[in-house]
């Protein structure tokens, strides 16, 4: 039956961060789609929380501590992983650090931190965990990249706000995720894994300027931007059998953002 293709039942998945707007509707669609699933980063008492309100549900949701910073780090989760489960079959890159607070303006040590988790770290992940994957020659890697990676900041959004889309550090790396998926995609396909990219836009939050949400929702075909939900559907896809020919893609996931 085509629907049993969607189904993570026996599979077992690890997503990086999983406490931020994106990152619980990830953890809800692993869980959900039946996975066995590990999320992992700094804010170990954040995702004790959100682990427990999955297990009230009857899902298999566990918290571990991983600084993306640190490769000690990420191989003690990976061997974690191994000593818990066995192995691991789905890999979710979705923890980003935002250490430019001043934006373009910023310090060039700041560039260089973010850079030491976003792309540095995330090259360390794909190959620890992939890696593992390759010794059962199967499984799935997602890199929840930005619409950022993938054109260049529009002002006029930002118009009649005090925010900025100057965050040189964040394009960089997201940019330069979607290439890496490609790079990823071809290193493992003769194991049988595919690597594949998704691009989400901007996520509604109640505390965003009335004009910005307004100026941001005309530039949408949709004509709005991202809720609670909107990326459930692609994840469980991409991790599934369902998508098994398909690998080294980028998927916007923006409302139609950047169809104009």
């Amino acid at each position: 039956m085509v629907l049993d293709m969607f189904s993570l039942k026996g599979k077992i998945a690890l997503i990086s961060g999983g406490a931020g707007l994106y990152g619980r509707q990830i953890v809800a669609a692993l869980a959900e789609a039946g996975a066995k699933t590990y999320v992992a980063s700094r804010s170990l008492d954040a995702l004790e929380e959100l682990a427990k309100e999955h297990r009230a549900k009857g899902e298999d949701v566990e918290a571990l501590h991983m600084d993306l910073a640190s490769e000690a780090s990420i191989l003690g989760v990976r061997d974690e992983i191994v000593k818990r489960s066995g192995g691991l079959d789905i890999l979710v890159n979705n923890a980003v650090a935002r250490p430019m607070k001043k934006a373009y303006d910023d310090d060039a040590s700041k560039f260089a931190e973010s850079m030491q988790v976003n792309a540095t770290g995330l090259f360390i992940i794909t190959r620890a965990m992939g890696d593992l994957m390759a010794e059962r020659e199967k499984g799935s890697i997602i890199n929840v990249g930005s619409m950022q990676g993938m054109i260049g900041p529009d002002p006029t959004i930002y118009e009649g706000t005090n925010m900025t889309g100057f965050y040189p550090d964040y394009f960089f790396h997201k940019g330069g995720m979607i290439n890496y998926t490609r790079f990823t995609a071809s290193y493992y396909g003769s194991k049988g894994i595919r690597c594949n990219c998704i691009s989400p836009g901007g996520f509604w939050t109640p505390n965003m300027p009335e004009t910005f949400v307004k100026n941001y929702s005309a530039r949408t075909l949709l004509g709005r931007l991202a809720n609670s939900t909107d990326l459930m559907g692609m994840i469980v896809f991409l991790a599934s059998d369902a998508s098994l020919y398909i690998t080294g893609t980028n998927i916007p996931v923006d409302g139609g953002y950047t169809a104009k």
